[in-house]
C-alpha cells in the first residue's frame, strides 16, 4: 500500500510539474482585448484616423509612422523603448509590433509589454501578428514604408 502511495505522489509530482511548466512558457502578459486587428491600425494609418503611436520592438519597422525601438529582448532595445515611452503621456494609445516569429517564440512583444506596464501606461495594444509581418501584414497589402 505504500508502495501505491509513492507511486501516485510521484506520478502527481509529474504531472503538476509539467503542467506548470508548460503554463510558464505560454504565458501571455497581454489580454485577447489587447490585440489590435491589423486591418484597424491600416485603417488608422490610410484614413489618418485616430493613429496610435506605433512602436516596432522587432528587428525591422515596416509599418509607416512606426517608431523604431529595436528588438525588445536586447538592453538596448529595452533602454530606447522606455526612453521613447518617456515622451508620451501615460494615458497614450499605444500599439506595440514585432513580427519576427509567431507570438509563442518571439522574444520582444512580451518583454515590450512589462515595460508598458512597468511605465504604468494605461492605454497599450499588440498588434495581432500571429504568424509574422509578412503573412499578417505585408501580403496583406497593408501600408508598408516605401525604401
Amino acid at each position: 500500500m505504500k508502495k501505491q502511495s509513492i507511486i501516485k505522489l510521484f506520478t502527481l509530482t509529474g504531472i503538476l510539474f509539467f503542467c506548470t511548466h508548460a503554463f510558464a512558457q505560454n504565458a501571455e502578459n497581454w489580454t485577447a482585448k489587447q490585440l489590435m486587428e491589423p486591418k484597424d491600425l491600416a485603417d488608422a494609418i490610410t484614413f489618418k484616423n485616430n493613429i496610435p503611436v506605433i512602436i516596432n520592438v522587432g528587428p525591422d519597422a515596416v509599418i509607416p509612422q512606426s517608431i523604431d525601438a529595436g528588438m525588445a529582448k536586447e538592453k538596448e532595445g529595452i533602454k530606447k523603448l522606455k526612453s521613447d515611452l518617456g515622451k508620451i503621456s501615460r494615458d497614450t494609445k499605444v500599439v506595440i509590433y514585432c513580427g519576427c516569429c509567431p507570438f509563442e517564440h518571439c522574444p520582444n512583444v512580451r518583454p515590450a509589454i512589462n515595460v508598458l506596464k512597468e511605465m504604468k501606461f494605461s492605454n497599450y495594444y499588440l498588434l495581432n501578428l500571429p504568424h509574422n509581418i509578412k503573412t499578417d501584414w505585408i501580403d496583406k497589402r497593408y501600408p508598408v514604408v516605401k525604401n
